[in-house]
């Protein structure tokens, strides 16, 4: 990456931030009007939720230095809005709980920040909706920094989920490995022959999410009657590492052995290395290694088999 394309993306980022730190004023009106800092009206939602209970444990949600949450709770404690009392589990800490003066100081501003959201919804369409939900989740996944044991879960494909696929995995195969447009089409075909059958005791896709955005997702489809074979297989890469390729795969090859097929096999090209480690543990070999010209890219074509 250049210094160029990094400062122009970077610039990017400020003038959202300019953008939704003027957005997010116009949205906090109410509470701007209230006794309340956003920070505390922050800690008096943690403590309604019941989410934390200490102090360390707030700081540790919010992100707050313990100096400054210490200063704010006793705020809270001189106007009677919380209680403290020892926890009987550990001495050193205190139990945090709002009083009934507490939650009715933060009751309204619950139901603020509840009506300006639908506010902003409320001036998009239905699908508009969806794209804005759908964009927050993403910044949300890209940016939070997710435990190695993040929970993803697998589904089945839901109305728009291939034409998705091929928009998001061709321009993964390009900022990744340089490929021209016929990347795309080849996804295209994939997916279009896979959408034409209608056994899905034979053929089956798994969209993997985490955090409710797709994140991943493989498909096995007939190859001949008693071979099988996975498909586009992809990962985001920032969900790589996580085990999730590992959990389609498995998916992968336990429904082709349901499915009473002899052998799964998958063709990948030789620049997609991250994928060896996953094939070898399920029990994948290399069976047939050719050069070949596409996608713009001189490649080496691997076919990985695994007996069933």
């Amino acid at each position: 990456m250049t210094e160029t394309t990094l400062q122009r993306r970077a610039e990017a980022v400020r003038r959202f931030n300019r953008f939704y730190t003027q957005h997010i004023g116009v949205l906090h009106e109410f509470l701007q009007k209230s006794p309340f800092s956003l920070t505390e009206v922050r800690v008096l939602r943690e403590l309604t939720l019941g989410t934390a209970s200490t102090a360390t444990e707030l700081a540790r949600a919010l992100g707050l230095d313990s100096g400054y949450l210490s200063r704010l709770l006793t705020s809270f404690e001189r106007r009677e809005l919380i209680t403290r009392r020892q926890s009987e589990a550990d001495a050193r800490q205190s139990l945090l709980e709002l009083t009934p003066a507490g939650r009715a100081a933060y009751a309204p501003l619950e139901v603020a920040a509840i009506n300006e959201a639908c506010s902003v919804l409320n001036g998009l369409s239905a699908a508009g909706q969806e794209q804005l939900i759908a964009a927050m989740r993403t910044i949300e996944r890209l940016l939070d920094r997710l435990p190695p044991l993040a929970a993803a879960s697998l589904r089945a494909p839901r109305l728009g989920d291939y034409g998705w696929l091929v928009h998001r995995q061709a321009l993964l195969f390009g900022a990744e490995y340089g490929g021209d447009i016929g990347f795309e089409v080849f996804a295209a075909q994939e997916m279009a022959e896979f959408s034409r059958l209608s056994d899905r005791e034979r053929a089956m896709c798994w969209i993997a999410e985490q955090q409710e955005s797709v994140v991943g997702a493989a498909f096995v489809a007939p190859l001949s009657e008693r071979a099988a074979r996975m498909r586009l297989l992809y990962v985001e890469p920032d969900a790589r590492g996580l085990g999730i390729a590992t959990m389609l795969v498995e998916q992968s090859v336990s429904f082709a052995q349901r499915a009473g097929y002899d052998v799964l096999t998958l063709t990948t090209c030789g620049v997609l290395n991250d994928g060896r480690r996953v094939f070898e543990r399920a029990g994948f070999h290399c069976v047939a290694t050719e050069p070949e010209r596409r996608f713009g890219r001189n490649l080496i074509a691997q076919t990985w088999e695994r007996k069933l």
